[in-house]
C-alpha cells in the first residue's frame, strides 16, 4: 500500500511540475520579426554609412558588387542577372526612386543579413565592404 502512495505522489509531482512547464513556456514564444521579411527594422534604418563616398570606396564596392552580386542584380543593378530568371521573387532595380529613398543603414542591413534566396554577407564581407557596396548602388541612379 506504500508504494502505491509513493509512485501515486510521483505521478502527481510529475503531472503538477508538466502543467506548470506548460503553462511558462505558453508565454515564451519566439519573437516574429517586427514587419514583413525584408523589411529592415527603424534602428537599422538609423545608421549612418562611415564609409566615405569617394572614387576608392566606390571602385571597392563594384568590385565586391561583380564577385557577389552582378549575377542576380546585373551589370547595371536592374535585378537582370544570369541567375535572376531562375528565382521566384524579383532582384528590384537599384536605380529607381523607390531605391534611391531607401537610406543606407537600410541598404547595410540587407546586405547584411540577406533574405531568401539572397544569402546573408554577414560573415563574407566585412563592415567596410558592405559600406562599398551600398555606395557602389547608389551610381545605379537612373
Amino acid at each position: 500500500m506504500k508504494a502505491i502512495k509513493v509512485i501515486a505522489g510521483k505521478t502527481r509531482k510529475f503531472f503538477v511540475m508538466a502543467g506548470v512547464m506548460m503553462l511558462v513556456s505558453n508565454g515564451v514564444k519566439a519573437q516574429k520579426p517586427a514587419g514583413p521579411p525584408g523589411l529592415a527594422p527603424a534602428s537599422a534604418i538609423a545608421v549612418r554609412n562611415p564609409v566615405a563616398v569617394n572614387p576608392t570606396s566606390i571602385k571597392d564596392g563594384k568590385e565586391i558588387y561583380i564577385k557577389n552580386c552582378k549575377s542576380c542584380h546585373g551589370d547595371a543593378g536592374k535585378g537582370d542577372g544570369t541567375k535572376a530568371g531562375n528565382l521566384d521573387i524579383s532582384c528590384g532595380d537599384f536605380g529607381t526612386a523607390a531605391f534611391a529613398a531607401k537610406k543606407d543603414g537600410e541598404l547595410y542591413w540587407k546586405i547584411t543579413e540577406g533574405r531568401k534566396p539572397m544569402p546573408t554577407f554577414a560573415k563574407k564581407l566585412s563592415d567596410n565592404e558592405r559600406w562599398a557596396v551600398v555606395n557602389y548602388m547608389r551610381t545605379f541612379k537612373r
